[in-house]
Parts: C-alpha cells; structure tokens; sequence
C-alpha cells in the first residue's frame, strides 16, 4: 500500500521513518519538494492575464502562450508541435504543475520582473 506524508515538522518525519523500519523488501522511497500549491497556481495566472492584457512591446499572445515563453526563457524544454490543418503550432513537453514550490515561486518573480519592466499593472493588488 502506498503512503504519503508531507513533512512539517518532527512528528512526520517520525511517522515517515517507522514506515521506511516496516517497509517490504524492494520497496520505493521518493523524497522531494513539494510542488506548487494552489494559492501560487491562481497568482501566476492572473499575472499571466495581466500581461496578456497589457500587450507588453506588441505582442498579442493568450495566457498560455505567455507561461510558454516564461517557461522557455527560464530553461524548461518546450516542444512547439504544428498545429492540425493549418493552425498555428501550440506548445508541449512541459507541465508548471510539476515544478517544485522553490522552482515556481523563481517562475512567478521572473515573470513579475518582466511585467515590471513594461509596465504592466497587476489586478492584484498584492503583487507589487
């Protein structure tokens, strides 16, 4: 049976360590960072909106389009597949929901930076 524990703080840890001390042979252990939460999700899309409004140096790109290109100008692989029957191509080969929190919260500070510097304004006020 596969078990789950977020670890915050040393009762998890103590619960993780007893299940690693009963676990069968040839079992799995994965330890990793949390990947991003919701909260950070919902931020990185309204800044998105937020660009996408602003049509910072010309360009007229949909939300998604923008996280593509972040994506890429941050280092993640983005493989650009032709579009069906004509349409433009679209991107894939990355997920941000498999970023980890530290990976994400680099995401949403590189793309407030570019916001910034075009002087986009952010619907939520919380942003500045």
């Amino acid at each position: 049976m596969a078990q789950t524990v977020i670890i915050r703080g040393d009762v998890q840890r103590i619960l993780a360590k007893s299940i690693i001390d009963r676990a069968p042979v040839d079992a799995v252990v994965t330890v990793k960072e949390g990947t991003r939460s919701l909260d950070q999700n919902a931020k990185l899309w309204a800044m998105l909106s937020d660009i996408a409004r602003a049509k910072p140096e010309g360009r007229t790109m949909s939300p998604e389009m923008w996280k593509a290109a972040f994506m890429s100008a941050l280092g993640y692989e983005i493989v650009w597949q032709p579009g069906i029957e004509g349409a433009p191509p679209f991107p894939a080969g990355f997920r941000t929901s498999r970023l980890s929190k530290s990976q994400f919260a680099d995401l949403i500070t590189f793309v407030m930076a570019y916001g910034d510097r075009h002087g986009v304004q952010w619907s939520d006020g919380a942003v500045q």
